[in-house]
């Protein structure tokens, strides 16, 4: 086979693979396979002296997705579906299907030189870990392949994103396999959007199945700034105590596109800090995330009471229970983001991350009801209470002027200084006391 039928990044792939840990990540159809098989069969024919193991999550996935392909290569006849083991370059390698943590009784007192290992993110954690154990030979090695998952999978948090382990880790995209055409290339990507194409085009570790903002997609719904200068701010908390602490602002202006925009995010995690703060705490820290901003409203989770009654004895205004109705503020949020009305600033790290890996709780599903999984969560709620609480009303042309009004004298007992998109060129102000703007300058 010719140099040229290789992609340099599966040139470099294969040259430079010569860690403990090899792997190759990344999109569909994307060369990584055929490259890590090169790469095998190089170990197989000149690595350490011993056993190897090639790994699957099932025995039917191994013969499917590597031996037909391996043995191809080197003209050696593939063994039966049923078959355990096979023999190249007189090296003995057996053949593991892993498709729950039973399986690492198969490999236990096993000694290996090397192993390879087909769909890692399918693989049972417990078993990785025992596999990796038996690589105890001088020089072992292991091969791997995989596509994206959940950005909170374990391989993704325990081996590719640590530093310093003795890895190799290698990303692949459509475009790094030269045996594809370019037709089939542009047909591939126009029939995979939004999380998908992330996840299988561009091989990025985000959630796709079961995701509940499955529209999200970046390009679409992160803007780099503010659209322009916010008439005025409101801000939302989900308060926890042992779970991390949010605020979010959300800017709101009716002469730009888009109407509404999260422009600031506050996330702190107790567990992670090994410091609990106090409600005092958070309404410093509160206080200083609004500081010069002009906020309407602080909408809070309902059942912070602690919290909410700190805030007002540091006198922080327009504090409001949020309305926690969670599967109707979904289906808003949902709805604002798809026409464009609402969009997120990309210095919002974590309400981004948290966009891309909320699930609904498919057991809860399986009988009838729609409710998230409780995790991944604490920025979203916070958005969800600001953009529901306050914007459902306004953007659904559901509140009339006698509502906002009296809405405000509830919360201020004043007057509102009612903003001129409330009212129509008929309109007039009163000539009653005007409510201050709430915010620290």
């Amino acid at each position: 086979m010719s140099k040229e039928a290789f992609s340099q990044k599966q040139i470099d792939s294969y040259k430079g693979s010569t860690a403990r840990l090899n792997l190759w990540e990344g999109a569909v159809r994307s060369g990584k396979t055929f490259i890590s098989i090169f790469r095998f069969l190089k170990a197989l024919k000149n690595g350490p002296s011993g056993l190897a193991m090639i790994v699957g999550v099932s025995r039917d996935a191994i013969q499917r997705n590597i031996l037909t392909e391996l043995c191809s290569l080197v003209g050696a006849p593939v063994p039966t579906p049923k078959a355990t083991q096979l023999n190249l370059f007189g090296r003995t390698i057996f053949l593991v299907g892993a498709n729950d943590e039973r399986a690492q009784r198969r490999i236990q007192g096993s000694t290996l030189a090397m192993a390879y290992v087909d769909e890692l993110t399918l693989i049972p954690q417990g078993f990785f870990r025992m596999l990796l154990s038996r690589l105890s030979v001088t020089g072992a090695q292991l091969f791997g392949t995989t596509n994206p998952d959940s950005p909170f999978h374990w391989l993704k948090e325990d081996f590719l994103n640590k530093q310093d382990l003795d890895m190799k880790v290698y990303k692949f995209k459509l475009d790094d396999n030269p045996s594809l055409s370019q037709d089939y290339i542009d047909n591939l990507k126009r029939e995979y959007t939004g999380l998908w194409y992330k996840r299988y085009i561009d091989g990025d570790w985000v959630l796709a199945e079961g995701t509940v903002y499955d529209l999200f997609d970046e390009e679409d719904h992160v803007i780099d700034i503010p659209p322009g200068p916010a008439e005025y701010y409101v801000v939302g908390i989900d308060y926890g105590t042992s779970n991390p602490t949010t605020f979010t602002m959300l800017g709101y202006n009716k002469k730009y596109w888009p109407n509404v925009w999260m422009e600031k995010e506050y996330y702190y995690d107790s567990k992670k800090h090994n410091r609990q703060k106090t409600d005092s705490d958070y309404c410093e820290d509160l206080q200083d995330f609004i500081k010069g901003k002009v906020v309407r409203c602080v909408y809070v989770d309902p059942s912070a009471a602690s919290f909410k009654l700190e805030m007002m004895r540091a006198g922080i205004p327009g504090i409001m229970d949020a309305d926690n109705d969670v599967i109707n503020g979904i289906r808003f949020v949902s709805k604002i983001m798809a026409n464009g009305t609402f969009k997120i600033c990309r210095c919002c790290s974590n309400v981004i991350r948290e966009m891309q890996t909320y699930r609904w709780d498919e057991k809860v599903s399986l009988k009838g009801e729609d409710k998230p999984i409780k995790e991944h969560d604490h920025q979203l709620d916070g958005m969800r209470y600001a953009a529901y609480t306050h914007f459902q009303g306004i953007l659904n042309s559901e509140f009339s002027e006698d509502d906002v009004e009296r809405i405000y004298q509830d919360v201020f007992n004043v007057q509102s200084d009612l903003p001129s998109f409330f009212r129509d060129d008929h309109s007039t102000q009163n000539n009653s006391p005007q409510m201050p703007a709430v915010g620290y300058y």
